[in-house]
């Protein structure tokens, strides 16, 4: 039996993703000053909390830049695969701060439906803009990150745009119509989109802590892919997992025969790790047995 390792070791981590975050805390937290000043000179109970949302936001957005850029790590004795699984840290602070500001919001909007309050609708409505200004820069320089820590913060900062939106169009309507229950009955409807958006990110995190196959990743159809190569008798015990939702890695036991030479053995090798490559899986370690040896797979069914 030989053992062999492909060392496809160019996945190298951009600091875009990184950057990006920084750019969002920077004018996350710039705006929540501005919010804190804007609420107290309109008197709105809504922005004053959306003020509070928004320095929760910023924690979590420094946190979730700090792993970011710790998942850029190089791998260590420590952590000999790297660091990469740190961003995923960001993305779990970041949705548990997504849940509870919703949680928060709605049990707010709910309160200010009971109990309507005057506000200075011309400052709501400047403010609003500056918040969908600023917040909409945020959005557009993370929403095309593929991490999922970018995405979680992209959804964070999304909210707030739609938050501002509604504010904008209340402070609107509230010109004209005097209407103040129209304010808090869009936030909740914005807060319900937001939570659902959060459990569904929240259960692709989950799978990769847990080390689940990632999901465009079909393993019996890629197994006999690599069955289907020549001088591969038969695959057991393939394993599929992710770093972090981008690195993917591999194991497999492949049965060869016990004719094949050393040459031969590194060829398929190199075979089995390109097809893994057009997989997206960038690091696959591959044992060779034959159909005499007596294996003790993980799982035996694959």
């Amino acid at each position: 039996m030989e053992n062999h390792h492909s060392h496809h070791h160019t996945h190298v981590h951009s600091p875009e993703g990184g950057k990006n975050i920084a750019i969002a805390f920077l004018l996350n937290f710039s705006f929540t000053i501005i919010e804190l000043v804007g609420g107290l000179l309109t008197n709105s109970v809504a922005i004053l909390s959306d003020a509070l949302h928004d320095l929760g936001d910023s924690i979590s957005l420094a946190l979730a830049w700090y792993f970011q850029k710790v998942s850029g790590y190089s791998p260590s004795a420590r952590y000999s695969y790297g660091y990469k699984r740190f961003a995923l840290l960001g993305a779990l602070i970041n949705a548990t701060v997504l849940l509870l500001g919703s949680v928060f919001v709605i049990y707010a909007s709910v309160m200010r439906i009971l109990q309507p309050q005057y506000v200075k609708v011309e400052g709501m409505f400047l403010l609003a803009i500056l918040g969908v200004i600023i917040n909409g820069v945020a959005v557009w320089r993370t929403h095309k990150s593929s991490g999922i820590n970018e995405r979680i913060v992209s959804l964070h900062l999304l909210e707030d745009v739609l938050g501002w939106i509604a504010v904008l169009i209340a402070s609107v309507v509230m010109m004209f119509v005097e209407v103040p229950i129209l304010d808090p009955i869009l936030s909740i409807g914005i807060s319900i989109f937001v939570l659902y958006n959060v459990v569904r990110n929240l259960i692709a995190t989950f799978n990769v802590i847990l080390q689940g196959v990632p999901s465009d990743i079909k393993l019996i159809e890629l197994q006999k892919k690599v069955e289907q190569l020549e001088a591969v008798i038969s695959v057991h015990d393939l394993h599929v997992w992710s770093l972090d939702s981008q690195y993917n890695i591999a194991s497999l036991h492949a049965v060869i025969s016990p004719e094949m030479t050393l040459d031969q053995m590194a060829q398929l090798k190199q075979k089995i790790k390109l097809l893994m490559l057009a997989e997206q899986i960038e690091h696959t370690t591959v044992e060779f047995e034959t159909e005499q040896e007596e294996c003790h797979p993980c799982d035996a069914r694959l």
